[in-house]
């Protein structure tokens, strides 16, 4: 299939130089087409390169300004995105888009064209020679991109379960992968020898971890393994388990954000699964999207601090055996913190449901950025930096990358 360019109407931002080019990447069709009008699509091709076509828009009156681009993908949430050299992959519930950033084209990876078991995607990230490729019950795919080959590591080879949201290579060759079932550790990143595999669960490890649904594992100082779960922060050090909750500190209290919660549903009322949590945590009471034990994204610095984006209770910072929790009254854009990424000089990008924040250290302040600034959305749920410098970031539908302007 190809592109179908439209050029996005934007009006001009006082101040600002906009480059704009809005163009179609993955499929289109059924109930995820883009709203847009475009010319009709194609049908669906193999996983070949095609050509982008770009519409540019340019404001010459506005030189000072950012310059941005904007990719569509339909209907599609953009979970994980990953730059690697020439390459930025781009990981959507509708499949794996690699872009090539010099020739200007791409390919698509669907379970239809290529090895995948899974459309939904929830991480991508290079493994040696090989991208790791995180799905939503499709277990973990392996991709070798020189051989075009594809090995997909499941159940039967000791994956914890079928829906797998991170993956981490230790710097001792060790690999980490978080599930819906607890979490795996493979030795030596030997994926094909049963005795490499261990599987950490609520059970084995007597609650030390605390919930079976793991979102994300980082590698900390000293060889700590930290993860990210719907029942609080798990540190797993020297075969020792410790986690924290809210009563610990983790998250701001309820009464604290309860007037800024942006999501009125019950997710207690929307499956047996959140109403369960809701009872365990002690949380029956609240009929909001709010759960500060809910760590939807992590990330730790160098000097050992981590950072844990929570469900409507804001940014946690915990450093020195302390924790400091960050809300939209502290000047983030809002509470449901969906993405942490720290860029090449540790500066931490915070992607949430309002737009995009930028921790500034000395200061304990942060700079927002919205569609105003070149987002293509306001719900941000992965980052990454190009070769240049330049941040790719993925929201619902689409896709900013924002090549000069931001000051980063």
């Amino acid at each position: 299939m190809k592109f179908n360019p439209t050029l996005v109407a934007l009006g001009v931002l006082v101040g600002a130089a906009v480059i704009v080019a809005a163009f179609q990447l993955g499929q289109q069709g059924g109930s995820d087409a883009p709203v847009a009008k475009q010319k009709p699509a194609a049908a669906s091709a193999p996983a070949t390169q095609q050509k982008a076509q770009r519409d540019v828009a340019l404001f010459p009156d506005a030189a000072d300004g950012p310059r941005f681009s904007h990719f569509r993908v339909g209907n599609r949430n953009v979970k994980s995105i990953y730059a690697d050299g020439q390459y930025v992959w781009v990981g959507t519930s509708g499949g794996v888009i690699r872009y090539d950033t010099e020739l200007d084209d791409y390919q698509l990876f669907n379970n239809k064209n290529a090895g995948l078991l899974s459309n939904g995607i929830f991480h991508i990230s290079r493994l040696d020679h090989r991208m790791a490729i995180g799905t939503y019950g499709g277990g973990l795919a392996l991709f070798d991109p020189e051989a075009d080959t594809w090995q997909i590591i499941n159940i039967p080879q000791g994956l914890a379960d079928q829906f797998v949201y991170d993956v981490m290579k230790l710097a001792n060759g060790d690999v980490w992968i978080a599930t819906w079932s607890g979490a795996n550790l493979v030795r030596g990143g030997d994926f094909d020898n049963p005795d490499a595999w261990q599987t950490f669960t609520v059970e084995n490890t007597n609650g030390g971890l605390p919930n079976p649904w793991v979102y994300g594992v980082e590698e900390g100082a000293n060889g700590d393994i930290w993860l990210a779960t719907e029942a609080g922060l798990a540190l797993y050090r020297d075969n020792q388990w410790t986690n924290w909750q809210h009563e610990e500190g983790l998250g701001a209290d309820y009464e604290i954000v309860k007037n800024a919660i942006q999501f009125k549903s019950d997710p207690g009322q929307a499956s047996m699964h959140h109403s369960r949590q809701k009872e365990e945590q002690g949380l029956q009471n609240v009929n909001v999207a709010y759960n500060p034990n809910y760590v939807i994204s992590m990330q730790v610095q160098q000097d050992g601090t981590v950072w844990a984006g929570t469900w409507g209770a804001g940014l946690a910072r915990f450093k020195d055996g302390e924790w400091t929790n960050y809300t939209s009254f502290d000047g983030l854009p809002a509470n449901h913190i969906f993405m942490l990424y720290l860029d090449p000089q540790e500066n931490l990008w915070i992607g949430t449901s309002k737009g995009l924040a930028r921790f500034d250290r000395a200061s304990e302040t942060f700079s927002v950025k919205t569609m105003n600034d070149g987002l293509y959305a306001e719900n941000v749920f992965s980052m990454t930096n190009g070769r240049a410098g330049d941040l790719w970031i993925g929201s619902y539908g689409g896709v900013a990358h924002i090549e000069q302007g931001w000051g980063q």
